[in-house]
C-alpha cells in the first residue's frame, strides 16, 4: 500500500538542520521506536507529508525543508515577559531551560527562557526550531489503512492499529 490519506505510518528518520554552515544531527526515530502517524490529518508538516506521498514500506526518502515550510522563519517580536510573581513557591527558572505555559483558550505550548530578572522571566515563544531549515533521512517501514476507529479519533493507534491512548 502507499502513503494516502487516512493512512497510519510508520517511519525511520535521522533529523539534521544547519549550524554555522555544517549539518548537525537533532533526533532520529528508529525501528524500535518509529515515528507513527495519520497522515494527511493535519498532525504532521504538510511538507513533510508532501514528500512521502507516495511512497510505500521499504522505500527510502531524503528531503530538506526550508524554514518557512517547516515551523516557519523566526518572530523577533515573539517575546514575552513573565512577572516573577507568576512563579509562586517554584524555583526561578534558568536562562536555556523550556517552560510548558497555557494561553486563556487552554492551548498548551512550550517557551524558552532567554533572561531573568528580579522582576520578570522574558521568554521566547517561537517554536525551538522556527527559522531553520530541516533534513530528513529514513525509511517507510509500514503502511496500512487507518481503522475507523483511528479516522473518529483523529490520530493513529500504533503501527498495528492496537496501541492504547
Amino acid at each position: 500500500m502507499n502513503i494516502q490519506p487516512n493512512s497510519v505510518v510508520a517511519l525511520t528518520y535521522d533529523l539534521y538542520t544547519k549550524e554555522n554552515g555544517e549539518e548537525v544531527f537533532v533526533e532520529k526515530a528508529d525501528e524500535q521506536n518509529p515515528l507513527v502517524f495519520l497522515y494527511a490529518v493535519g498532525m504532521m508538516l504538510p511538507k513533510f507529508e508532501e514528500n512521502l506521498q507516495g511512497l510505500a514500506a521499504g522505500d527510502s526518502y531524503d528531503f530538506h525543508l526550508v524554514a518557512e515550510d517547516a515551523y516557519g522563519v523566526k518572530d523577533e517580536n515573539a517575546v514575552a515577559e513573565l512577572p516573577i510573581d507568576m512563579f509562586g513557591e517554584m524555583e526561578k527558572p534558568e536562562i536555556g531551560s523550556v517552560l510548558p505555559l497555557q494561553d486563556n483558550e487552554g492551548n498548551q505550548f512550550r517557551a524558552k527562557v532567554t533572561a531573568l530578572s528580579d522582576a520578570a522571566v522574558t521568554v521566547d515563544l517561537n517554536h525551538p526550531m522556527a527559522g531553520q531549515d530541516l533534513h530528513f533521512i529514513g525509511k517507510i517501514i509500514s503502511v496500512r489503512e487507518a481503522t475507523a476507529e483511528e479516522l473518529d479519533h483523529g490520530h493513529a493507534h500504533g503501527a498495528d492499529g492496537h496501541a492504547g491512548h
